[in-house]
Order: C-alpha cells, then structure tokens, then sequence
C-alpha cells in the first residue's frame, strides 16, 4: 500500500507549502512538524466505498515520538535564549519551577503529553484533509482510491 503514496508526492510537496500557514498557527515549530510527520502514516478509510473514502492519519506512533517534541523545544529555547514554555523569568530559577512543577503535575520524565498528543493528531488529520481535498480538485483522488486498494 505504500505505493500509493509514493504516487502523490509531489502533490503532498504542494500540500506541504500550502499547510505552512496553519503550521505557523500551531504551538509546532517546523523541526516538530518534521518528526511528528516521520511518526505518521496516511490510509484510505472505507477505500472501497467511492462516496465514503477518506484519507485518515494513523497516529498510533505518535505516542513514541511526543517526548522527543519536548526537547526539541527545549534545544531550540536553549539557542534563542528563551525557555520554550514561554516563561520569561528562565535561568536557574524557571528550571527550578518547572521541576517543581513536572514532580506535582507528573510531567517531565518519559511520559507523553496528552495536550501536545492530541494537538499532533488533530494536526496530523487537518494535514490529511487538505491532502484529499488537494487531490479531488486535480482530480487525482479517484485514482489515489484505486491504488490504495491494490
């Protein structure tokens, strides 16, 4: 099944350049974005129902790459200088903070953010919209379907 995708690559180029503005309105950088695309694989639901197909993200791997989304964050708050929470106060006693804040919240350590979790996948699935959207406007979707199935 993954030759149908291979099929649409340069209509997800496309897809992608088009995305880059609601992109920017999401709390994602663009290096988030990349890993969270790694993470994610595109289907066809209901591929043989013409009238009902879909493009849907499976992001049942998402949850193994939302960690790394943090440092990420952090690397790139490190190089500007800002702490990635937005906090402004930063240096020795931000970290402190949010130390404290991870051992009574229970966030930090390898556990997966829920918020940044769903964020992703709504994303991931506004991303999948667009694609078909994209693709029945060339008149391509059809084809995608066909492809999809074999």
């Amino acid at each position: 099944m993954s030759d149908w995708t291979d099929a649409i690559v340069g209509e997800r180029m496309t897809v992608d350049r088009e995305f880059t503005d609601r992109l920017r309105q999401s709390e994602f950088s663009n290096q988030e974005w990349g890993l969270i695309m790694t993470a994610v694989e595109f289907e066809i639901e209901d591929a043989d129902d013409p009238e009902n197909a879909r493009i849907v993200a499976d992001t049942s791997k998402l949850p193994q790459i939302i960690p790394e989304l943090d440092n990420i964050s952090q690397q790139m708050g490190a190089m500007s200088g800002a702490d990635p929470s937005g906090d402004s106060s930063g240096g020795a006693f931000g970290e402190i903070v949010s130390d404290i804040k991870d051992a009574l919240l229970g966030g930090g350590g390898s556990g997966v953010d829920d918020q940044t979790l769903e964020a992703a996948e709504g994303l991931t699935q506004e991303y999948a919209d667009e694609l078909q959207r994209h693709l029945e406007s060339k008149g391509k979707f059809e084809q995608v379907r066909l492809a999809y199935q074999e």
